[in-house]
Order: C-alpha cells, then structure tokens, then sequence
C-alpha cells in the first residue's frame, strides 16, 4: 500500500490500529511483546500520520510499563481466589482491562477502584460477565451477576449478606429464629421470608421485591426504634441513600424475574450513561463515554446481557445520532459528535 493510501485512512481506523498496538505492546507474555514492538516500528514508518501517532501513544506505553509492577497484586489476589481451572483466562480478562485502562491514561488508582480489596477478599464474587447461583447453609439462594460481591455473616441470633458490589438475587430461607438481614453502605434491609433484587451503586441501593415484604432502614437511623422503618412490598422498588428512602415505584415483579432468568437488562426511561454501566459489568474491557454527554438521552429497551455486543448494536439502531465504535475486542468507544 503507497503512502499515499495510508495517509488516506480514515481517523476512525488510525485509532482503531492504535488501541490495538497498545494492547500488543503491553501483553503479559514478553516474547509476544517483542515480536509486536517489531511490527509496531514497521508500522510506525509506513506513513507519517503512523509516526505521529507513535509518538503519542509511547508515553502512554511507557506509564503501562511504569504501572505493571503496581497492578501485579491485585491480578496475584485475583488469580489465587479463583478456582484453578477457571483461573488463566479470569486474569488475562482483568490484566487487559487493567492495561487497556493505564494505557487510555485513566487514573492511577484505576486498579484500586476496579478491583478493590473488599471486592478481591470478599466471600463470593463474581467476575465480568459471569453468573453465579449458590445455595447457603440456611437454604437461602442467591444469584450474582457480573462483577459483584457479598460477605456472608452467619451466627446464632441473625443471618446477614453484606452487599460489597454489584447486584444480587436473593431468595431467603425461612427461619423465624433468625432474621435475615442485607447490608449495604446506604441502609439495612430485612426479611423473614421473601424473594427480592438488591443492587449497590454509588450513590444509593436500589430495592426490587419480587415477592412478600421488607422493612428497610437507612443507615443514618440503624439503631432507631422500630417505626422508622419503610415497608415494601411486592411489585416495588425503593432507592436508600444513607439519609432516607425514596419514594415507592412499582415494577413488574414478572418482568424482573423473567430478566434475572434470561440474563437481560430491561430498562424504562433510564439515563444512557447508567445502561452503560450495566453493559460494562457484563463485558470484558471498557466502555468509554463522555456521562454529561449522553446524561439526556434516556433508554426503554430490553437488551441481552450474555450478548454485550448485540445491546451496543441495538443502542445504535435506536440512537442514530449516537456513534459506537469497537476499537478493539476490549474497547468500546461511545459517543454523540457534536453537530
């Protein structure tokens, strides 16, 4: 190809070859990083917009080498509490998103915020994309989708699931001689025998009921008296802050179960940015996007979340204004070009 043909390629594609000379360049193996920085010199003199975009992407190469040494015990902790057969391609997933991450010049405490230790440690955890169903001693089920966590404290007098990340299915086992109690940073959630959907976000939990009833208690009133609790019951949904409770909205308790089943995610007027985050807990790598951006366009859909790549495509056939570009496997790039 002449270089004029080269110098012809459109933006779109430069970056797209770039994203994928960074993940190369920054591999684990390093034979397979060797053999990419020769063809990574190869490339960078067929063209001179190739040799521009060397030069910048060499001080972000440089900082993913600077930072390896500083991402090696999160992936350690990783790759001990994962069950051997599993464990190789769990941590090459993290250890990509981990470089892809210093590599696009996030933050440093990038891998602290990701992986942090309350999530490596926890009782059971759940990686990108993965589901897991477990049975408790009690006979209580729970469910984790992707990249969630919870501990487990179990005593004579009360039986309590601490909600460290992500989001879980629970449905407890009767047993009148010891509440069951879910834990988060925003509040207290109580049951004796039920069938609920507890999600952890930044700023609140959001409670779904399936089925029976719960009383809910912020945290700033964990040790008030009784009648400071919130009931809710089945077909509703609450957020906790740590200050109070929202206002009751109903849901379809069909709708949530039939989703939790066929690993879907079935929003109704909800912010991009926040059906985002969802997709990015059940895809491998990075979902890049501008939140105040996109904070406008609001979302009604059912997407699959077993197929990340598939809801991107819906989102863009619902959304012609919005521009999606996979640049590579582990990056995903979403956008709304100014007009």
């Amino acid at each position: 190809m002449s270089t004029r043909a080269l110098d012809a390629i459109g933006d779109d594609a430069l970056d797209a070859q770039a994203a994928d000379w960074i993940v190369r360049l920054t591999a684990d193996d390093v034979a397979e990083r060797a053999r990419a920085r020769a063809g990574f010199e190869a490339w960078r003199r067929t063209s001179p917009r190739h040799a521009e975009a060397a030069a910048s992407m060499e001080s972000l190469i440089a900082r993913v080498e600077g930072m390896r040494a500083q991402a090696r015990p999160a992936r350690a902790a990783l790759d001990a509490a994962r069950p051997r057969g599993r464990r190789r391609g769990q941590v090459r997933r993290a250890a990509t998103a981990l470089m892809m991450a210093f590599a696009l010049a996030l933050p440093v405490g990038f891998a602290l915020q990701a992986w942090p230790p309350s999530y490596l440690l926890a009782d059971m955890r759940t990686t990108t994309g993965e589901w897991r169903e477990d049975i408790l001693e009690d006979g209580t089920r729970l469910t984790l989708s992707g990249a969630s966590a919870v501990n487990l404290r179990f005593d004579a007098e009360r039986r309590t699931v601490e909600l460290v990340r992500g989001e879980v299915l629970i449905e407890v086992a009767r047993d009148p001689a010891r509440p069951f109690l879910v834990e988060t940073a925003h509040g207290r959630i109580r049951a004796l025998g039920t069938r609920f959907v507890v999600r952890r976000q930044a700023e609140d939990t959001v409670l779904t009921m399936l089925e029976s009833r719960v009383s809910v208690r912020t945290a700033a009133r964990r040790t008030a008296a009784g009648e400071d609790e919130v009931l809710v019951g089945a077909g509703q949904r609450v957020h906790i802050r740590a200050d109070g409770v929202g206002p009751v909205e109903a849901v379809d308790a069909r709708g949530v179960s039939d989703a939790w089943r066929f690993h879907q995610l079935v929003v109704q007027g909800r912010p991009l940015p926040e059906v985002l985050d969802e997709l990015g807990r059940h895809r491998p790598g990075l979902i890049r996007y501008d939140r105040e951006r996109l904070q406008d366009i609001h979302v009604s859909a059912v997407l699959p979340l077993d197929d990340t790549g598939r809801a991107l495509e819906l989102l863009a056939a619902s959304f012609p204004a919005l521009r999606i570009r996979t640049l590579t496997p582990y990056l995903v790039m979403v956008d709304r070009p100014r007009d």
